[in-house]
């Protein structure tokens, strides 16, 4: 399999907090990759040193075998390597389809073929009649789409979700669920760090876990679950 992005020896120290230690792991293509973890595990913090809000403190990091750490995140973006965030702040007084527009502009300097990217985008992310609507009017199961809808604009071939699924009712998880799924039938990668188990187990190919910014365990999804280290995470070690 092609490894689209790669982690060799990753590692991020904040003085004397060490946030992710010694992380390596790959990202094929046309994979859905599921990152988990209790709170605090040092998940987002990968997702920001991999698209160059943070520089490794050491180690490696790849993407189509380029070397990106030290990068600046539009640069990484402009690569090919998008994301969503976990905490979701949109332009607020633009409209939806203005705040997909901005991201559309990350591949081009013309207004028009932002705007048709935008739109395109919105139509994906099934928002078309949200497109008018002040963003930061938007209900928090729409943000998080918006979040999806700015993302794809950029044109991405890997795309990572940070928590897309948090805070939604079971209609707005179904949904949503059906858009990732619809991304990845596009041809995009996913790399996507997510607590709701029932999906994560669903949707993803192979898991990685982590706990104190350390892989604990990877494998399939079912391996993962069983594996006691991961147990004992979640759980403590009385039901490891």
């Amino acid at each position: 399999m092609t490894a689209l992005l790669e982690l060799k020896d990753v590692t991020k120290r904040f003085g004397g907090l060490q946030a992710v230690g010694h992380m390596t792991f790959s990202l094929n293509k046309g994979e859905i990759l599921g990152l988990i973890g209790p709170n605090g595990a040092g998940k987002t913090t990968i997702f920001n040193l991999i698209n160059g809000f943070y520089p490794p403190t050491g180690g490696t990091i790849f993407f189509k075998g380029k070397k990106i750490d030290g990068l600046k995140p539009h640069t990484v973006c402009r690569l090919g390597l998008a994301r969503t965030f976990q905490v979701v702040k949109p332009l607020a007084r633009l409209s939806v389809l203005d705040n997909v527009m901005v991201s559309a502009f990350s591949r081009t300097n013309h207004r028009e073929e932002a705007r048709k990217t935008a739109l395109e985008a919105t139509t994906f992310t099934e928002m078309d009649a949200w497109r008018d609507v002040p963003a930061g009017s938007l209900p928090l199961g729409m943000r998080k789409r918006l979040e999806m809808a700015r993302a794809l604009a950029t044109k991405p071939e890997v795309l990572l979700l940070d928590e897309n699924f948090a805070g939604l009712n079971p209609t707005e998880v179904e949904k949503t669920n059906a858009i990732v799924k619809k991304i990845h039938e596009t041809g995009i990668t996913i790399l996507i760090i997510e607590h709701n188990m029932r999906v994560i187990m669903a949707i993803s190919h192979r898991l990685i876990c982590i706990n104190y910014g350390e892989k604990i365990a990877e494998g399939t999804p079912q391996e993962v679950a069983n594996n006691p280290q991961v147990v004992e995470a979640y759980l403590g070690a009385a039901h490891a």
